[in-house]
């Protein structure tokens, strides 16, 4: 008996002839038929396109320019570096670029006799082993997986030895970053002085987490993010050699989506030509609703897939928001959330759309460029030519809270639509500059008596024109109150953008000694600019005057002040002025001291201030607004009234003179109606 008798072979097929039937199954079950087994196909795999494009060449790179330049130069010099750091985003082409360096380095050429080239041939063993991610000498190495010292020590190790094939032993590590602290200081010594055949390339999204000492052994590439319009070419060109119709629209929103990433691009082109297809062929000289060829891949399509609202719709929703039309914008959240839209990403497309129409109107040359699409370019240049700058950025500032807002609300299209509410309330109203302009044409000649600066929610206006000042009522030297100052806005002839009134500052350190001391105010600046800081303080804090006639202060000091301060007070004094000074300490109520002057002063003006009929509108105009900080320009560096100059003389009292003015119903007078002495005195 033959083995084939034993077995029940098939002389003929070739394949063992199935066992007969011996009845029934076990415990009488049924008999099952045996199914037979399709023979298996010998079809590839399908590749993605983000492998399946993979650049396998300096010229397949897109928007790296630089780089390029420069490694095609050092390969011609024969000046390559024997280590670089690739840092960029992700999908950018770092790994693909030290792929292609490896192959540049160890590139034999079709006759086997080529040396280092930046233009590898691909088809030498080495070439082809490199692409085919096998080759003994080109190690990749994951930091993220493999981030200790003894992953690094085994490298260092393989640098002992010399390349098994290929010219060059090249070690691309990717994520670099991950690589711990002893790690990196293993590696050290070995990067900055590697074996003559040994070629360290890292890869990094992180490159502020790379140490120091590891780039300045380095030659480091920055890869930038890819243009827009750079990956829809890109993308284009690949589905014409896919076969597959798409619109210019739909390759725009995938570009956009991928966020300057190459890799991310294409993921997100292969979903699109794998939701696609199917849709039926192209029809020739027929178009769809896109404006595209009938069965392509439209832009809605993509839109769909990416959870994105149509870009017409974002336009139409910009138009009804700054139209003020909450019932349109709202009848367009809805068609979008039907769809499947996402409100808050919704609201993230306004907002870059809003950033698109304000480059339209800061740089009107973006009109004609091909960076944008034909909908931004016609469009966004009308929104940019309808909006102005003032409403654009209120816009912007109002959507930028209100997609925080949606992030942390529970409901985030309840919390969009409300964003979107305020936003067409708003458009109703006059931007903050509009207002102050409108107020002002309707005030009366009252002017505020110090600037001010209300807080509100909106974005910052042109400021309007000052009003003309009079200076605050506030404590003099001697405690009394002072009479109103007069107008000192600059006079007309002087100089564009004199003060209206020189603030006294304290005295410079190195400024000469004055030869005499007037006032309690003169004598605290005049130790601060002595570096006195200590001194300076407990007499602007805790030094109450009661009496100034120099060289004579009597003072009334607060209990957290020093024991001695009169002594060095006293001391300081009289070594600067070569007159003995007499610093009395007495009992009793003072004067309040600087400090509590300035707060007082700064009470006085805010009171004034939020008084202001103009204040109150713009208050009222804006509701939750409120008054910020108001400052006046006029007041010295402690936050008080000027002192009188040197030339102006002061009363008993330390105050300066009355000021006298004329009656109400007197002519006014020239100078032809003065005496000789008036006329010279006027003159001079």
């Amino acid at each position: 008996m033959s083995h084939g008798d034993i077995v029940g072979d098939d002389p003929d097929s070739g394949l063992p002839e199935p066992p007969p039937d011996d009845g029934p199954g076990l415990f009488g079950a049924p008999a099952v038929a045996a199914t037979p087994v399709p023979p298996t196909t010998s079809q590839t795999p399908y590749r993605v396109l983000a492998r399946a494009y993979r650049p396998a060449s300096f010229d397949d790179l897109i928007g790296q320019d630089a780089m390029v330049r420069i490694l095609r130069r050092a390969f011609q010099l024969g000046r390559v570096a024997h280590a670089f750091m690739l840092t960029g985003v992700r999908g950018v082409g770092k790994t693909t670029s030290a792929r292609i360096i490896a192959r540049a380095l160890n590139c034999i050429g079709q006759d086997g006799n080529g040396g280092p080239t930046a233009d590898p041939c691909g088809v030498c063993p080495n070439c082809t082993a490199i692409l085919a991610d096998r080759h003994p000498d080109v190690l990749e190495m994951d930091a993220a997986s493999r981030t200790g010292i003894e992953d690094v020590r085994e490298i260092i190790e393989a640098t002992r030895f010399r390349p098994m094939q290929a010219r060059m032993k090249v070690f691309i590590i990717d994520e670099v970053h991950m690589l711990s602290r002893n790690a990196f200081n293993a590696l050290l010594k070995t990067l900055e002085e590697p074996p003559a055949q040994v070629t360290f390339i890292f890869a990094t999204t992180e490159l502020r987490k790379v140490p120091v000492t590891v780039l300045s052994r380095c030659q480091r590439f920055d890869l930038r993010r890819v243009s827009i319009a750079e990956l829809s070419a890109h993308f284009a060109r690949i589905a014409d050699r896919e076969g597959v119709s798409i619109t210019a629209d739909a390759l725009a929103l995938i570009a956009r989506a991928a966020d300057g990433s190459v890799r991310d691009g294409l993921s997100l082109l292969d979903q699109a030509i794998a939701q696609g297809a199917g849709n039926g062929a192209e029809i020739r000289g027929a178009e769809d609703e896109d404006g595209g060829p009938a069965g392509a891949i439209g832009a809605a399509m993509v839109a769909d897939m990416l959870g994105l609202a149509d870009r017409g719709l974002v336009f139409d929703l910009l138009d009804a928001v700054m139209a003020g039309r909450a019932d349109t914008a709202l009848s367009i959240t809805d068609r979008a959330h039907a769809r499947g839209a996402d409100l808050g990403l919704m609201l993230a497309d306004l907002l870059e759309l809003i950033h698109t129409v304000s480059r339209l109107k800061a740089i009107p040359a973006l009109r004609d460029s091909n960076e944008l699409p034909e909908a931004e370019r016609v469009r966004g240049a009308a929104l940019a030519d309808a909006l102005s700058v003032p409403v654009l950025g209120r816009a912007w500032q109002m959507l930028l809270k209100g997609v925080a807002e949606v992030e942390g609300a529970p409901d985030r299209r309840e919390a969009a639509e409300m964003v979107l509410i305020r936003l067409c309330h708003v458009a109703e109203l006059p931007t903050p500059g509009e207002l102050v302009r409108q107020i002002q044409a309707q005030a009366s000649g009252e002017r505020s008596g110090a600037s001010i600066s209300p807080a509100v929610p909106a974005p910052p206006a042109a400021p309007a024109q000052p009003a003309a000042r009079s200076a605050s009522v506030g404590l003099s030297g001697g405690g009394a109150l002072r009479a109103p100052a007069p107008d000192r806005s600059p006079q007309p002839d002087a100089p564009p953008g004199t003060p209206a009134q020189a603030t006294a500052p304290i005295v410079a350190p190195d400024a000469p000694v004055p030869p005499s001391l007037r006032s309690w105010r003169e004598v605290v600046a005049f130790v601060a600019a002595q570096r006195e800081a200590m001194l300076h303080g407990h007499l602007r804090h805790c030094a109450h005057l009661v009496r100034f006639r120099a060289p004579v202060i009597e003072l009334a000091l607060d209990p957290q002040a020093p024991r001695d301060l009169s002594q060095r007070l006293a001391a300081l004094l009289s070594q600067a002025t070569g007159t003995r000074w007499t610093i009395a300490v007495v009992r009793g109520p003072g004067e309040p001291t600087l400090a509590e002057q300035a707060g007082l002063v700064d009470a006085d003006r805010t009171r004034d201030a939020a008084s202001h009929p103009l204040v109150q509108a713009i208050l009222a105009a804006f509701p939750g607004a409120t008054l910020g900080p108001v400052r006046d320009s006029t007041l010295d560096a402690y936050g008080l009234p000027p002192e009188p100059g040197p030339d102006e003389p002061l009363l008993a009292d330390g105050e300066p003179p009355d000021m006298e003015f004329a009656p109400l119903d007197s002519e006014p007078v020239g100078l032809e109606d003065l005496d000789d002495s008036h006329q010279t005195e006027t003159a001079r």
